[in-house]
C-alpha cells in the first residue's frame, strides 16, 4: 500500500500573504478596520458628509449589535495578530467589560431575543475603544517593516 504524503499544515487563523487564498486576501484588504472613505468625504465635502450621517445612524441601529449590548469595536474579528496585540493592550477593566458584553450577547443570541429596551447600548455609549489601539499597532508594524527593510552598505576603505 502506497503511503500518501501529509498535507501541508496551514495556520488558518494567521494566513500568510504568499499562502493565502485570493478570497482571504480580499477580505484582509484594508486591515482589520477595513476601508473607510469617511475622512476623505469629510475633507472633500462637509455638506455631503453631513447629509450621509442620518443614513449611517440608521445603519448602526439596523445592525442590531446595540440591542444585545455590544459596542461596534466588539464586532472586529480577533483572529489577526495586530488585533490580538491591541486586545492585549486593553486595561484589565476594559478587557473584562469586553468579555462580559460578549457573554451577554451570546446568551441573548441563544435565547433568540434582544435585551430589554432599557438595557440596549445607547449611541453615545458606543465609543471606539479598540480601533485606536489597532491603528497604533498597525503604525508600529509599518514602522518596524520600514526599519527592517533598510540595507546597510559598507564603505570602501
Amino acid at each position: 500500500m502506497e503511503k500518501l504524503p501529509k498535507p501541508p499544515t496551514v495556520d488558518r487563523l494567521h494566513p500568510q500573504p504568499e499562502t493565502a487564498s485570493p478570497l482571504i486576501t480580499m477580505v484582509l484588504i484594508g486591515g482589520p478596520l477595513g476601508i473607510s472613505l469617511a475622512s476623505q468625504l469629510k475633507q472633500f465635502s462637509a455638506g455631503f458628509y453631513n447629509s450621509l450621517k442620518p443614513l449611517a445612524k440608521a445603519y448602526a441601529r439596523a445592525a442590531g449589535h446595540r440591542k444585545v449590548g455590544l459596542r461596534y469595536d466588539d464586532l472586529i474579528i480577533e483572529e489577526r495578530r495586530d488585533v490580538e496585540k491591541a486586545i492585549d493592550r486593553l486595561s484589565a477593566k476594559e478587557g473584562y467589560d469586553r468579555v462580559y458584553r460578549m457573554r451577554v450577547a451570546f446568551q441573548q443570541d441563544l435565547m433568540r431575543r434582544p435585551l430589554p429596551k432599557e438595557e440596549w447600548l445607547k449611541a453615545e455609549d458606543d465609543v471606539r475603544y479598540l480601533s485606536p489601539l489597532i491603528s497604533e499597532v498597525a503604525a508600529e508594524n509599518a514602522e518596524r517593516a520600514n526599519w527592517d527593510s533598510i540595507e546597510v552598505e559598507r564603505k570602501a576603505v
